[in-house]
């Protein structure tokens, strides 16, 4: 089982649809990269193109929001008063954007839950996850370098890429103002306090 299948289980059921595919499972943040299978291909795909965006008829989308294609957002979906999300935004079924929330190049899997003045970038979010208040998941260094992922045996892998946020595993629940370092990833069902910031691997 790979790392896209350990940290997300939940995109194996039956039930779940309208998700982007991983050509690597051992390497999701592969999805960001510019290559054919990226994350702003699958959506240009989708929609038509590259400043397409899809809304389901069920989604709400409340005043003053912006979106930016490529772009699709699924069923159920509640987009609420002044988000912005910007291009290479998969917002899966059932998932929240809320109030003056940011999502760039990142995915939402379904029932995942940004809902008050957060920064999605380049991440994903796992199925019924939840960011507190004003969590922001950092997606560059400061140095500018390309980031490094720590896996769950503490080993160290180059991803490639100079933007990434977060891998935030399925049932996680980040408390307000939490910080993610670019790269961190967080195993499934993670709690996390409050006020904490977060680098390289949390969980089990």
């Amino acid at each position: 089982m790979g790392l896209l299948e350990t940290l997300f289980p939940g995109i194996t059921r039956k039930e779940i649809q309208n998700t982007p595919h991983w050509g690597d499972s051992d390497a999701p943040w592969s999805i960001f990269s510019s290559s054919h299978d990226s994350l702003i291909s699958q959506i240009v795909d989708l929609v038509g193109s590259e400043d397409g965006i899809f809304i389901d008829p069920s989604a709400t989308i409340g005043e003053f929001v912006r979106i930016e294609g490529p772009c699709f957002i699924g069923a159920n979906v509640e987009v609420r008063h002044s988000a912005y999300l910007r291009k290479g935004s998969w917002i899966c079924d059932r998932a929240v954007v809320g109030h003056a929330t940011e999502v760039k190049n990142s995915v939402l899997l379904h029932g995942a839950k940004a809902p008050h003045f957060n920064y999605v970038g380049d991440s994903i979010l796992g199925v019924d996850t939840n960011l507190g208040a004003g969590t922001k998941l950092s997606n560059v260094r400061n140095d500018r370098r390309e980031i490094m992922a720590t896996l769950s045996d503490g080993s160290k892998v180059d991803t490639g890429l100079v933007k990434m946020g977060a891998l935030v595993g399925d049932g996680s629940q980040l408390g307000c103002n939490v910080v993610t370092n670019p790269g961190a990833i967080l195993a499934s069902g993670s709690m996390v306090a409050p006020n904490e910031t977060v680098t390289g691997w949390f969980g089990n």
